[in-house]
């Protein structure tokens, strides 16, 4: 069977040197917020362009703790996409806040700076774009907008870490960045984790830190309610062994992609980059009509491929009582009907590419 990624052949080119890793910190006893934890915050905030970066147990909790840390709370208004991961939206509602779709564009699947504007009211306070499948979101037109109406910007990063725009990378634009480290992702640990990052110091980082640690910066004083959310020692460690490789794992990607364009263009819709962009292939995600038809002939010539996401957030059914219904925001519905992701991973081999392609070029 042909798998999405092969996260066993990732782990084995790097095995010595996380066993070793392994026992440097076992052998330490610091598990929890240790040296490794603060070496990694500083590196993903340099490779960022951001200040500082705070760790935390999950992408979700970095989106949640944006939420919170930033004031955002019931009777708020908050502006993202129907077509994400459901996380996006959790992190919203967590805090009683309000989350208001705007729709998408129909060749990034990103959020549409032009649809943002018409759903600003005196309620919103932020917008939250995600960086779907590893393509940037039009930051340059969404902060414009955040500037103009007074906003705060929180991005989703989760599945586009090493993306940029004319040689900034995504985090470092809005008041916050969060990324996911869960095992899949572009930057990946070995179990799960997350990251805030902020192009401010000082407050806001300081809030953060609280945040994560049940509401207390130390000594069993705690100013309010907060959560059990750090980043494992040991998960930093093993991170930082893979960020080291991060921008090879992400060219690895691109020339994957470059690949699967090359052959499926004739046959389905491809992924875009735009001008000035650089997509990291979270996912290499197709678009046709036929989905169902290519989905199922790749089941069976053995080949997994995934529909992200079959069933976009204002549909869900735990969405049920706002009262959203279908067509609402027809360009992600019909994306949902469409959307194809195939295999890739830095490790996808040419001939795995080539037999995909073989079988979708068939259909």
């Amino acid at each position: 069977m042909i798998q999405m990624v092969n996260l066993k052949k990732h782990f084995e080119e790097i095995r010595d040197e996380v066993v070793d890793t392994l026992i440097e910190v076992l052998e330490s006893t610091r598990y929890v917020l240790g040296p490794h934890v603060e070496e990694f915050e500083r590196a993903v905030a340099d490779y960022c362009g951001a200040a500082e970066g705070v760790g935390v147990a999950s992408g979700t909790d970095a989106l949640h703790l944006s939420v919170k840390g930033l004031g955002i709370g019931k009777g708020d208004e908050v502006i993202t996409t129907p077509f994400t991961f459901f996380a996006t939206v959790e992190s919203i509602m967590y805090e009683n806040a309000t989350p208001v779709f705007a729709d998408i564009e129909p060749d990034t699947f990103n959020i549409d700076p032009a649809k943002i504007e018409q759903r600003i009211t005196p309620r919103t306070r932020a917008i939250m774009p995600v960086h779907m499948f590893g393509h940037p979101a039009d930051m340059d037109g969404i902060m414009d907008i955040a500037r103009r109406h007074g906003l705060r910007v929180i991005e989703d990063c989760a599945q586009a870490f090493g993306a940029g725009i004319r040689g900034r990378k995504v985090g470092g634009f809005g008041d916050t960045g969060c990324f996911s480290f869960y095992p899949s992702k572009n930057l990946g640990a070995f179990g799960d984790g997350g990251m805030v990052v902020m192009k401010h110091n000082g407050a806001m980082a300081a809030e953060m830190r609280r945040l994560r640690n049940h509401g207390s910066r130390g000594g069993y004083a705690h100013e309010s309610v907060g959560f059990n959310s750090r980043l494992d020692e040991l998960q930093a460690a093993f991170l930082l062994i893979k960020m080291k490789r991060i921008d090879t794992y992400n060219e690895k990607r691109r020339a994957k992609a470059a690949l699967y364009t090359e052959a499926l263009s004739p046959h389905a819709a491809c992924p875009v980059q735009r001008d000035g962009c650089v997509h990291v292939y979270h996912q290499y995600t197709i678009r046709t009509a036929r989905r169902d038809e290519v989905q199922r002939k790749l089941r069976e010539a053995g080949i997994a491929s995934t529909i992200y996401y079959p069933v976009p957030v204002h549909l869900q059914p735990a969405m049920a009582s706002m009262g959203f219904k279908a067509g609402d925001y027809p360009v992600a519905e019909q994306a949902s009907r469409e959307v194809l992701s195939l295999p890739i991973c830095p490790e996808t081999e040419e001939s795995t590419i080539s037999r995909v392609s073989e079988v979708i070029a068939k259909v």
